[in-house]
């Protein structure tokens, strides 16, 4: 399976065999990371980022998976506030486990809103598309912190690109989109020790 994606003109140029060896290395890769989180090896390939070196998934790709999962109901979004550009205007994910068939404890995400946006220096970043679209990322990181609390199997604690891009903008002003797989096998092991660490507390 690995050898024919490799030959496919579909997949990222670093998993096509005129990457010489390492393409079949990273196809692998993609197909572990597609056995954890039980998705179609081509949507990893397709999805997965690397930013500043770490790895990251797309944000549509994120909200796929967990609207096409087996443990809840796919996701909604709440607003609050009428004019996207006041402060108070924000958004918030909710889902229902789907073995609540009454619906009866919907499941909230933390509410996302301008005023965080601009604590944390979203909107306020060069070429940001906070300022552009503030509805749609609204959306895209109520999700993200939604899947970080009720589902971090799905996300394997690898957060979406736009969130690693705006961490590290303030180190980093260089986004790379693919990177051999040496690199981001070092990211993914950097990435995991992170999370466990987190986990484990002090």
């Amino acid at each position: 399976m690995c050898q024919m994606l490799s030959g496919s003109e579909l997949v990222p140029r670093i998993y096509q065999s005129s990457n010489g060896s390492r393409a079949i290395a990273n196809c692998v890769l993609a197909f572990e990371m597609a056995h954890r989180i039980g998705t179609s090896p081509l949507m990893v390939m397709q999805n997965m980022y690397i930013v500043h070196g770490q790895p990251a998934w797309s944000s549509k790709f994120l909200i796929a998976t967990i609207n096409s999962c087996s443990k809840f109901t796919p996701l909604r979004y709440e607003f609050r506030g009428n004019n996207p550009k006041e402060d108070d205007f924000g958004c918030r994910c909710f889902s229902f486990d789907k073995q609540d068939t009454e619906k009866s404890d919907p499941l909230f995400g933390a509410w996302v809103d301008i005023t965080m946006a601009k604590k944390e220096g979203w909107l306020t970043r060069t070429g940001s598309k906070w300022q552009t679209m503030p509805e749609l990322m609204l959306q895209y990181r109520a999700a993200a912190f939604w899947a970080r609390a009720y589902a971090p199997e799905l996300s394997m604690g690898i957060k979406t690109d736009d969130e690693v891009s705006e961490i590290l903008n303030s180190q980093f002003n260089t986004y790379t989109a693919r990177l051999p797989v040496n690199e981001l096998n070092k990211a993914l092991t950097d990435s995991a020790v992170s999370e466990s660490t987190d986990a484990d507390g002090p």
